[in-house]
């Protein structure tokens, strides 16, 4: 479970585990991902284009992905995207 992901921009060796991670991962167990931010903001994470393309790619294939609006215990007006990666 990668949890909060997207808190803060990650460097070139998380890259590197987390895409050993989905790759030893991938078809075979199951990932879940809870981030504040919406996917359209992880390249800003990842900083690298082709590195986000290619965890996208793992992470999208497929997952089935869930979306909530609604206030949260730390603040009002929250949205937390899941992610369930099979």
């Amino acid at each position: 479970m990668l949890d909060n992901f997207g808190l803060q921009p990650l460097n070139a060796t998380v890259h590197i585990a987390l895409l050993h991670i989905l790759a030893n991962r991938y078809g075979k167990q199951a990932i879940i991902v809870t981030s504040r931010l919406p996917v359209s903001k992880w390249y800003d994470v990842i900083k690298d284009p082709t590195l986000t393309d290619v965890l996208m790619d793992r992470l999208t294939a497929n997952a089935h992905r869930i979306e909530l609006d609604g206030e949260t215990l730390k603040r009002k007006k929250a949205c937390v995207f899941l992610y369930f990666f099979l």
